[in-house]
């Protein structure tokens, strides 16, 4: 398998690096492959244990992107990181794609790990590369599609459907000749979720312990933060990202305290050092 993670009384951090126009945040900022390298050298040196490389927008109406544009997006940054970060060998890198094909000549130039929306659930091909390659798979939950997934979302039950969707996905990569052990679960915070279900999410996480695999969580910068700073404090404007740091913050205490394993911003400083804390007092 390469290089693997390892867990433990620390909680990990994945710093996001998207290589997109349109991404809700940081969208734009990165589509230069050199601004992406040094965005990803930068994160090393706050303490990234992961980075994870995004090359489509899957932000709430977002269109998906062909396969040919997104390895234009993301491989040549994967190449260059594995190329050119000092510290290479102390990192390691996701590729955040549900496409087996992106996801192939993401793990061919170095990536680590996969990072798949809705796992198997758009491209079941995407199991057998992570078998050829034998590396672990993210699988994040998702109601919808990203242009439809905040139409009205609804569930019988937020956790136990969303455990349902993991042991199925986890069940179809398992045929293909996965290992158990190489999956990590994310529940998909705002993909497919009301405010009041996201919410639930967070104080019922530690639920999805009981499956005995890793919990990946990304709270980051998310649009429902803003949207309770705005109602809680009465703003008259809504909070942009950058502005919803210490939200995304609040969030992260309660999902690592309820278990979360790894937590995926865009703040990695910031995280980095809130969760050196975190991790001492719990």
């Amino acid at each position: 398998m390469g290089k693997q993670l390892v867990f433990g009384r620390k909680t990990l951090v994945m710093g996001v690096l998207n290589v997109t126009p349109d991404s809700f945040s940081d969208g734009g900022l990165y589509i230069d492959p050199k601004k992406a390298v040094g965005r990803a050298k930068e994160m090393v040196l706050e303490g990234a244990d992961i980075i994870d490389v995004g090359g489509e927008s899957t932000r709430p109406g977002s269109e998906p992107v062909s396969v040919d544009e997104e390895i234009k997006r993301v491989v040549p940054v994967i190449k260059e990181i594995k190329n050119t970060l000092p510290a290479s060998d102390a990192v390691l890198i996701s590729i955040d794609s549900y496409k087996s094909e992106v996801v192939r000549q993401a793990l061919l130039e170095g990536a680590n790990i996969v990072n798949s929306l809705g796992g198997f659930l758009f491209d079941e091909k995407l199991a057998d590369v992570a078998k050829e390659f034998n590396v672990p798979v993210i699988i994040y939950h998702i109601k919808g599609k990203p242009k439809i997934m905040q139409q009205e979302p609804v569930y019988k039950d937020v956790i136990k459907d969303i455990m349902g969707f993991f042991r199925e996905q986890i069940k179809i990569g398992v045929s293909k000749g996965l290992k158990r052990e190489q999956f990590l679960v994310d529940p998909g915070i705002g993909f497919g979720k009301t405010i009041k279900q996201n919410l639930e999410i967070v104080k019922r996480l530690s639920e999805i312990k009981s499956l005995e695999l890793p919990i990946v969580i990304g709270v980051s910068r998310k649009s429902h933060l803003g949207k309770l700073l705005q109602e809680e404090l009465k703003l008259d404007t809504l909070p942009s990202p950058t502005e919803r740091l210490e939200a995304s913050l609040a969030e992260t205490a309660v999902v690592v305290l309820n278990g979360a394993n790894i937590i995926r911003t865009h703040d990695v400083l910031q995280t980095k050092k809130f969760l050196a804390l975190l991790d001492r007092l719990k």
